[in-house]
């Protein structure tokens, strides 16, 4: 257990539909990560890109990315967390799913699957959409990991479970960037917490641009970094639990936050 955390966001370019290509660029951007970091965080379907063909590009829990991460995890004793196209065989179908995996340095894994489908592009009609929210503990933090398009829906990351650090994995183009660094803002200030967004850069094979705008905020909605160069970057901050605590309790907002029923 530790009061401090070390984070890594990975800003990067994504070669589209190519796992083996953005494993292999990820992995030497955390090789060259200072060994104090303990949370790698990579962008949304940092495998392929935001893809809407995934069975063409889905990977088992057993597959070449899921034990790639438990591998770098274990090798570095730092966690990794992403999302990545995943498939599913049940008795009567194949399902898809925009699979958010949490690797512990153990290799150990959490995983959370997108909630909120983007229907804009079509995702609801190719993925299956997600039922239960993720809450992990590590080193002593509660984490509440989301991914992209659930940044719009605040019911859904609202601080009922006292957790430490909310973080998005994103594939946010640039066209809509502003309600990105607008809505990250927010989650903090409302859910007094961390809150962290990983986006992509670079341009995708539908020709949609991404500027990054990666980003943590604090628990009073102050930027703690950003990078808005629209450029591959490594950005890495160090969290603080009890200085977090300490102004919670201070001003209490979140003894007075209103209830609510998820139907």
């Amino acid at each position: 257990m530790t009061t401090k955390l070390q984070v890594a966001l990975l800003q990067s370019d994504l070669v589209w539909e190519n796992p083996t290509a953005n494993r292999l660029a990820f992995q030497e951007q955390i090789a060259l990560l200072p060994a104090t970091v303990d949370l790698v965080v990579l962008p949304e379907m940092f495998t392929t890109g935001f893809t809407m063909n995934p069975a063409a590009n889905a990977e088992t829990m057993e597959g070449d990315t899921v034990r790639w991460m438990q591998q770098l995890a274990q090798q570095y004793q730092m966690a990794i967390v992403g999302s990545v196209v995943i498939k599913e065989v049940t008795e009567s179908d194949i399902l898809y799913f925009n699979r958010l995996v949490f690797v512990h340095p153990d290799g150990t894994l959490d995983y959370y699957n997108k909630k909120h489908t983007f229907t804009l592009a079509g995702e609801h009609e190719v993925y299956t959409a997600g039922t239960d929210r993720l809450l992990v503990t590590y080193k002593g933090w509660k984490i509440c990991p989301l991914i992209c398009y659930d940044l719009r829906f605040p019911v859904w990351a609202r601080n009922t479970v006292a957790y430490d650090l909310l973080l998005y994995v994103a594939s946010w183009p640039k066209p809509r960037i502003a309600a990105w660094d607008a809505l990250l803002k927010a989650r903090a200030i409302e859910n007094m917490c961390y809150t962290i967004g990983v986006n992509r850069v670079g341009v995708d094979a539908n020709n949609h641009e991404y500027v990054g705008n990666s980003v943590c905020y604090d628990t009073l909605g102050n930027c703690v970094t950003k990078n808005d160069s629209g450029n591959v970057a490594t950005l890495i901050v160090t969290l603080d639990r009890e200085q977090q605590q300490s102004l919670r309790t201070k001003f209490n907002f979140l003894a007075d936050r209103d209830g609510f029923v998820l139907v």
